[in-house]
């Protein structure tokens, strides 16, 4: 994981590089923006990916579902633990709560060609008529 600031006198607005070393992303690299509102800690941050990707917990705008950004947020969380879950999804994704229900049908359905549709994905490839862009390394 990396984060860049781009604008260093601005600590509430940064990016998040994460780049899997295993699971079906490995070998990506997956760019989000962090929003950190006034009422942090007792909101959390606003998340976005910025790239569109094939995955179950991240919807083709941008939108990413993981619990603690949502009814699981608690004052005692922080953002690391924001990152750190962002990270688990792509080692793990959430076929029980997606975004991309088509994704998450696929996950569940049959690993092996969910794994084909990421890689293909990830490569800026078609899937289900959608392009994705290019998000692996080269």
């Amino acid at each position: 994981m990396a984060m860049s600031f781009p604008d260093p006198s601005d600590v509430f607005n940064f990016n998040l590089t994460i780049t899997p070393d295993e699971g079906f992303y490995k070998g990506g690299v997956f760019k989000f923006t962090f929003k950190v509102n006034a009422n942090y800690p007792h909101e959390p941050p606003k998340v976005l990916c910025t790239q569109k990707i094939y995955h179950p917990n991240i919807d083709l705008e941008g939108n990413v579902c993981l619990n603690i950004l949502r009814e699981d947020w608690k004052p005692v969380l922080n953002i690391n633990s924001v990152m750190v879950g962002l990270q688990y999804l792509f080692l793990e994704p959430n076929a029980d709560d997606p975004l991309n229900k088509d994704a998450a049908v696929v996950l569940r359905e049959n690993r092996r060609t969910f794994e084909a549709n990421v890689q293909k994905a990830m490569r800026g490839g078609s899937v289900n008529g959608v392009v994705f862009e290019l998000v692996a390394k080269k």
